[in-house]
């Protein structure tokens, strides 16, 4: 069995042992009833959830999320125009009121009071927005095979305001010298940076998540979730997002949101008072996942096991969600939703995908598709087995009946073939085959063009030391990245040649990344003090994506490759105008080619032309490939 260990860090279960201690200990007691046994005690709403929302959206039902003490015996009334209270339902937390709301596509935009009443008496109002929708916000474009995305840590990337580093009420302060601190990266380094990163010929920027991380230790990656509805201002604000959107448009780029349906914090707000008894898994006593993600397809598993992946915890310092509870998947519904629209998201990633309960995901997707029929949806299943991987992605035929809405699926068999096509084990060659079967798999996914390849993300080690600090196998690895089907993600620091132990080392992998900070001496953003090596890799990476954005052979084409003979393997991207011939060449010596082997789509073209030298040879008897060595050959 191959196991994922938590990606956040499993030194978060030490470090957080009080915190969690003291939040999940309180709820071996039910959740606490407020009575209103006097009139000296006032009910106040406290948090309204989302606290926004939209006229003209798909569907036109919103569920609020209402919390506050004392709202026992307390009544909702809304009276706007164009909005209707249909159901007001409680859960066994008397704190809490779930009001459905009926939004009609004429409503009025502004202010929609509710009204509290006792004894048919209005006792206070609060108050949540009703916004008029961006025109053709339905229709909004996702990232597609025409994208390349750019993988950021945020709080690693660039610190543009030094005086949010560490802020009061914020656990987890500041602290550079510790590789699993904060380091002060934030929005506003992000936004100073989206020309470099536009430049390298990246279109799609998906930084780690955003939301409020108030956890004592690790917060920096994102993943523990403690407030749904807000940016963590050690980023910056919802407004500083926004505007980081607006600024990534305007460089030719949309940004992805990543978020976390799985689970959350054990420092979220939730904690100190749940909405139901079953709004967490396992919630009288820890109990870690198995980690076994075929449990969800294995028709042969124990219903234990196949419980025990799904409801089990990540770690101790992230509490499991019940997604079965019906306000809870409303409620994850909607924040996908309410992100998309208020920051104009190009898309989402979903971590840890598999995890949450099935039938929740496929409401899910569907929900979030139906309101954004162009939008794209990327979910993580750490899984090197094709056909778990296919299980998830939109118009599979499944076994089991499971239809899922997920346009794509983040494609770690093609991550694995790249890593082990290219590294020499003892005693064995490197094989590119590994490529070969890798591409051969794709009869078992529906949409194959679809899913997201990628050379390495937050959670693995960089690709240039896992390839030995070769970078001529870095950019064979590149090629291909670039040049096979799907949607390329590259993490950022691949461009200049950032280094991590080959184990597992979470605050290494994610580096800062040079020049982000004011004292930093080498800077990669403008060249000073860099490396010839990782200026003329940089130089490669800005090269080949600049080249792959207007490719359309390459986004929509064909793809056809050749058994690889002698190390060497051949493909195309064949599209009405244009073929494009790809040969990566692992041996350490040249090889020629005899493209007879190849006629059934040479046989119409004399000429190639090298895309990253602009030399042209003759191909009508033989190519010449150097050793280790990728070429891309426009034909002609």
């Amino acid at each position: 069995m191959q196991r994922r260990f938590p990606t956040r860090n499993t030194l978060a279960i030490i470090g957080a042992a009080f915190f969690f201690c003291a939040s999940f200990g309180s709820l071996a007691e039910p959740a606490p009833k407020f009575q209103q046994d006097s009139a000296n005690i006032k009910a106040k709403v406290e948090r309204i959830e989302p606290a926004s929302w939209w006229v003209g959206m798909h569907s036109p039902t919103l569920q609020l999320m209402v919390y506050g003490k004392h709202l026992d015996g307390l009544e909702a009334r809304v009276q706007h125009p164009g909005v209707s209270l249909v159901k007001s339902s409680r859960t066994d937390n008397l704190n809490y009121i779930f009001l459905d709301l009926l939004i009609s596509p004429d409503a009025a935009v502004g202010q929609v009071d509710i009204e509290w009443l006792k004894d048919q008496q209005v006792q206070f109002k609060s108050q949540f927005t009703l916004n008029a929708r961006t025109p053709g916000s339905a229709e909004r474009q996702g990232f597609t095979p025409a994208d390349a995305i750019y993988l950021v840590v945020p709080d690693r990337f660039a610190n543009g305001d030094p005086r949010n580093d560490s802020m009061t009420g914020m656990l987890d302060p500041a602290n550079r010298s510790n590789p699993g601190g904060r380091h002060g990266g934030d929005l506003q380094g992000l936004a100073q940076h989206l020309d470099y990163i536009a430049g390298l010929g990246f279109t799609m920027l998906w930084p780690t998540p955003l939301v409020e991380n108030n956890q004592a230790i690790n917060s920096y990656h994102g993943y523990a979730t403690t407030d749904f509805y807000r940016v963590d201002p050690r980023f910056g604000s919802n407004d500083d997002y926004r505007q980081l959107v607006v600024q990534a448009k305007e460089h030719g780029m949309g940004v992805i949101h990543d978020v976390v349906l799985n689970h959350i914090g054990s420092q979220h707000w939730w904690m100190q008072d749940l909405p139901a008894k079953d709004w967490l898994n396992y919630r009288q006593s820890y109990v870690e996942t198995n980690h076994v993600r075929a449990t969800v397809q294995d028709t042969h598993a124990a219903q234990i096991d196949r419980q025990k992946f799904t409801n089990g915890w990540f770690v101790k310092t992230m509490p499991d969600l019940n997604q079965k509870n019906p306000f809870l998947a409303t409620y994850l519904i909607q924040n996908a939703i309410w992100w998309i629209e208020y920051a104009d998201l190009a898309g989402l990633r979903v971590d840890t995908y598999s995890y949450s309960d099935k039938d929740f995901l496929a409401q899910w997707s569907a929900r979030i598709m139906a309101e954004y029929p162009r939008l794209n949806l990327v979910g993580e299943e750490w899984s090197m087995n094709p056909a778990i991987i296919a299980y998830w992605q939109k118009d599979k035929v499944n076994h089991d009946g499971y239809r899922s809405a997920m346009p794509s699926m983040m494609d770690f068999p093609v991550y694995e073939s790249i890593h082990n096509s290219l590294v020499a084990k003892p005693n064995q060659a490197a094989d590119l085959n590994q490529l070969y079967l890798a591409a051969a798999n794709d009869f078992q996914y529906a949409h194959p063009e679809q899913l997201t390849i990628f050379e390495g993300n937050h959670d693995t080690p960089r690709i240039f030391s896992a390839l030995g600090q070769d970078p001529a196998l870095l950019k064979m690895a590149l090629v291909y990245l670039a040049t096979m089907r799907g949607i390329p993600q590259m993490f950022y620091g691949t461009e200049i040649l950032m280094t991590s132990p080959q184990k597992r080392d979470d605050g290494k992998v994610r580096g800062d990344f040079p020049g982000g900070w004011n004292n930093d001496n080498i800077n990669a953003f403008n060249g000073k003090n860099l490396p010839l090596a990782t200026k003329q890799m940089q130089d490669f990476v800005r090269q080949l994506f600049q080249w792959r954005k207007s490719e359309k052979a390459i986004h929509q084409g064909r793809f056809l490759h050749f058994i690889p003979e002698n190390n060497c393997y051949v493909y195309f991207r064949i599209s009405d105008k244009k073929t494009v011939m790809i040969v990566m060449n692992r041996q350490e010596q040249a090889q020629d080619l005899d493209t007879a082997r190849y006629a059934e789509v040479l046989r119409s073209f004399t000429k190639a032309r090298d895309v990253l030298n602009g030399s042209t040879q003759d191909i009508r008897q033989r190519i010449k490939i150097e050793g280790k060595t990728a070429r891309i050959f426009e034909l002609q």
